[in-house]
C-alpha cells in the first residue's frame, strides 16, 4: 500500500470516528448514557471532524497537487503527517474522557504547532509559478495562521475574565470563522481551480480573489455580534455578505466557459458529488444573505438546529463535497467500484435528509410549533446512512489497496 493511499484511508478513518461521535450524540437524546458526557463528546466530534478529516485530507491533496514530486517525496511530509495523526488520535481519546482539560489541550496545541510546520513547508516547497490557484492556496494558509491567534487568546481570556466572557467566546468564533471560511474553503477552491490553471480569465479571478478576502474579513463581524451589542457590526456583516455574493458571481463567470467541457470529463458519481458541493455553496451564500435582516440574524444564533445545520452545510456539503469530488475526479478513489458508488449515495442521502430535518425543526421552533413527531428517532436513523456510507467507501479503498 503506497503512502498516499494509507494517508487517504487514515483520513477516512478519522472522518468515520467523528461521524460515530455525532451518531452517539444523537443516540443520547433518546437513550442517555451515564458513562458518556454529551459536551465532551461534542468537543471530540468537532475536533476530529475539523482537524482529523478536513485538515488532513487537505494536507494530502495539497502535497499531491501543489508540491513538486521530488520535494513531496521527502520524509518530512510523511513524518509530519503521522505526527499530526498522532495528535488527532490523542484528541479522539482525551476529549470524550475529560473534555477541555490537560491532555486534550496538549494534543490540540500540538496540532496547531504541527500545522505551522506544514505552512512553512508549503510556503517553501510550493511551485513558484504564481498561478491563480497557488495564490489562493497561499492566502488560505495565511488565514489558517491568522485563525490560530483566536486559540492563543483562550488562555488569557479564561484566566482574566472566565469562560463565560465575551472575550473568550469571540476568540473561539474568530478561530472557527477563519478556519472554515478562510483556510478550508479557500484551500478547497484552490485545489478545485488547479485543473483550470491556464484557462482562467485573470481579470475575473483577481476580482473574485480580492472580493473573497474582503468578505471573509468583514463577515467575522457576524459571530462577534452575538457577544457585543453594536449596530455597526450588523452593517459590516451585511457589507461582507454582499461582497461575498459578488465574489461568487465572478467565480461563476470565471468558470462558465469551462463548465461544459469539465462536465463531459466526469463520471456520474463525480458529477453528483460536485453538484452537491456547488448547491451547498450557493445555499450557504443565500443563508448568509438572510442574516442581513436583524430578526433572522438573531434566531440564526439562538436556534441550535440552525447553527448545526449551517455548520454541517459548510463541512459536509461544501468542504467534504469538493474533497470527494477531487478524490474521485483524479482517481484517488476508485470511481468504478460499485461499493464506493453505493457508499457515496448513502452518504449524500444521510447528509440531505439530516439537513432537511435540522432546518425544518429549526423553523418549527421559530414559529413556536414545538418538536416534530419522531424528530430525534428520524435524525438518528438518517445519521446512520452517513456512517454506513463512510464504511462502504473505506472498504472500497482497502479492497483497491490489497
Amino acid at each position: 500500500m503506497n503512502s498516499q493511499k494509507t494517508w487517504i484511508l487514515c483520513c477516512f478513518f478519522n472522518f468515520l470516528i467523528a461521524c460515530v461521535f455525532g451518531l452517539l450524540m444523537r443516540f443520547m437524546y433518546l437513550f442517555p448514557l451515564d458513562f458518556l458526557n454529551y459536551s465532551f463528546l461534542l468537543h471530540a466530534h468537532s475536533h476530529v471532524a475539523m482537524l482529523g478529516w478536513v485538515y488532513l485530507i487537505v494536507y494530502v491533496l495539497v502535497v499531491h497537487f501543489f508540491i513538486p514530486k521530488e520535494k513531496s517525496q521527502k520524509p518530512i511530509y510523511n513524518r509530519l503527517f503521522w505526527l499530526t495523526e498522532f495528535s488527532v488520535i490523542g484528541m479522539m481519546i482525551a476529549f470524550p474522557i475529560q473534555g477541555y482539560a490537560l491532555f486534550s489541550i496538549v494534543f490540540s496545541t500540538m496540532h496547531i504547532l504541527l500545522s505551522y510546520v506544514f505552512c512553512r513547508l508549503v510556503w517553501k516547497d510550493c511551485f513558484r509559478d504564481k498561478s491563480s490557484s497557488q495564490k489562493l492556496l497561499l492566502t488560505s494558509i495565511l488565514f489558517m495562521i491568522l485563525s490560530t491567534f483566536g486559540v492563543w487568546c483562550l488562555g488569557p481570556a479564561v484566566s482574566t475574565l472566565g469562560k463565560q466572557s465575551a472575550f473568550y467566546q469571540i476568540a473561539i468564533q474568530f478561530f472557527l470563522h477563519f478556519q472554515f471560511n478562510g483556510w478550508f474553503i479557500m484551500a478547497i477552491l484552490a485545489l478545485f481551480l488547479k485543473q483550470f490553471q491556464d484557462k482562467i480569465d485573470e481579470v475575473k479571478f483577481k476580482k473574485f480573489y480580492v472580493l473573497m478576502i474582503v468578505s471573509t474579513v468583514l463577515t467575522v463581524a457576524f459571530p462577534v455580534r452575538w457577544f457585543i451589542e453594536n449596530n455597526v457590526l450588523n452593517y459590516i456583516n451585511a457589507l461582507g455578505v454582499l461582497i461575498q455574493l459578488g465574489a461568487f458571481i465572478y467565480f461563476y463567470k470565471m468558470l462558465k466557459p469551462q463548465i461544459s467541457h469539465f462536465k463531459s470529463t466526469l463520471d456520474e458519481t463525480t458529477k453528483l458529488v460536485y453538484g452537491l458541493a456547488l448547491c451547498s455553496l450557493f445555499l450557504k451564500v443565500g443563508i448568509q444573505l438572510l442574516t442581513i435582516f436583524p430578526n433572522l440574524a438573531e434566531v440564526s444564533h439562538q436556534i441550535r438546529n440552525f447553527v448545526i445545520g449551517f455548520i454541517h452545510l459548510t463541512t459536509l456539503g461544501i468542504i467534504t463535497g469538493f474533497l470527494f469530488g477531487i478524490l474521485l475526479q483524479h482517481k484517488m478513489l476508485s470511481a468504478n467500484s460499485s461499493i464506493l458508488k453505493i457508499g457515496v449515495k448513502c452518504f449524500i442521502f444521510g447528509y440531505i435528509s439530516t439537513e432537511f430535518l435540522l432546518f425544518l425543526q429549526g423553523w418549527f421552533f421559530f414559529f413556536g410549533e414545538g418538536t416534530i413527531t419522531f424528530y430525534y428517532q428520524s435524525i438518528l436513523i438518517f445519521s446512520l446512512f452517513l456512517v454506513l456510507g463512510l464504511v462502504l467507501m473505506m472498504s472500497s479503498i482497502t479492497k483497491r489497496n490489497l
